[in-house]
């Protein structure tokens, strides 16, 4: 039995189709990446699969309970943490436990038990008592996660869990993550974090103006763009390097300026490699770092959705 099957999901907001033919599914105890660009479909996904939204065409199964027509037992198995944050600022941390855990049914000994649990694994026990309209973004967004866990979930959703997070909570949420995955729960992910899908993720879905572009593990997808290679180079002094000249550069298809840093894509690394030291001595600058790289998850967004997600977006609704 899947976790989740999505089965021909479509949504129609009027004249806009926002969701078309949509065809996944998702395996007990993994970790599934849901990737794509504002307006790609995600959280109108994400509505559907957790009952908020009926779809116009299609059904969802959560843990074989159609969630349209069995709504209350299928979100009995799950935890839900949406990216803008269900707290209440006048209750204190411990309060929105509780509150949570009664909605689900959990018994008191049992959410008291969980509750100071989740506290201390979030790091919170201080600030137990504390009204939560004096936490920071990272503590409400730590709290936020503890609420979608009081019930120990079979199956958790969380959508866009470290945007906008600093760096402590980020890694707190990533190391939850990894740890509910070795415990055997379902984590199913939607993110605009590329390099978070990618070290996360058992498997990614890219989806792309209501579409599946495709599904797999993160390795599987870069080796579909083999062809997609690059260096990257480091030179000293970098104010005198200029991405023109490094474009003109044979077998060079791109430049991107990355820090102190840039990548050339090619389809020839050896021969770039002879090319730049040449650049170097040709304009008086030492090359202090160079990497030959394969393709990214990052570039196989961009191949599949034809969006550079650094630059452009899509209007559209999600």
């Amino acid at each position: 039995m899947y976790a989740i099957e999505a089965l021909s999901l479509s949504k129609r907001f009027g004249n806009i189709q926002a969701l078309s033919q949509v065809d996944f599914t998702v395996n007990e105890g993994e970790t599934f990446g849901f990737l794509g660009p504002n307006g790609a479909g995600k959280t109108t996904t994400i509505r559907i699969l957790t009952g908020i939204s009926a779809p116009t065409q299609g059904s969802a199964r959560i843990f074989g309970r159609d969630i349209v027509r069995d709504t209350i037992a299928a979100r009995r198995q799950m935890g839900i943490v949406h990216e803008t944050s269900n707290i209440y600022t006048d209750l204190s941390a411990w309060q929105n436990l509780m509150f949570t855990a009664e909605l689900y049914n959990v018994g008191k000994k049992e959410r008291e038990k969980r509750g100071a649990e989740l506290l201390e694994l979030f790091g919170l026990t201080e600030r137990r008592d504390d009204k939560t309209n004096g936490f920071s973004k990272g503590m409400k967004r730590r709290l936020t996660l503890a609420m979608g866990l009081i019930n120990h979930p079979r199956l958790l959703f969380l959508d866009e869990p470290t945007s906008g997070l600093d760096v402590q909570s980020n890694l707190i949420i990533r190391d939850v993550i990894s740890e509910l995955n070795k415990t055997g729960v379902t984590v199913f992910l939607t993110t605009h974090n590329i390099e978070e899908a990618n070290l996360a993720c058992d498997r990614v879905a890219i989806i792309n103006r209501g579409h599946i572009a495709a599904i797999d593990s993160p390795e599987r997808l870069k080796n579909t763009i083999q062809s997609v290679q690059s260096i990257e180079v480091a030179f000293d002094p970098v104010s005198l390097v200029r991405v023109e000249d490094l474009e003109q550069i044979p077998s060079v298809s791109e430049v991107r300026k990355q820090g102190d840093k840039f990548r050339l894509i090619t389809e020839d690394p050896p021969g770039v490699l002879e090319e730049i030291m040449e650049y170097s001595r040709n304009h008086n600058v030492r090359v202090i770092s160079v990497t030959t790289l394969g393709p990214s998850l990052e570039d196989v967004f961009i191949r599949l959705t034809g969006l550079d997600i650094r630059t452009k977006g899509v209007k559209a609704i999600d």
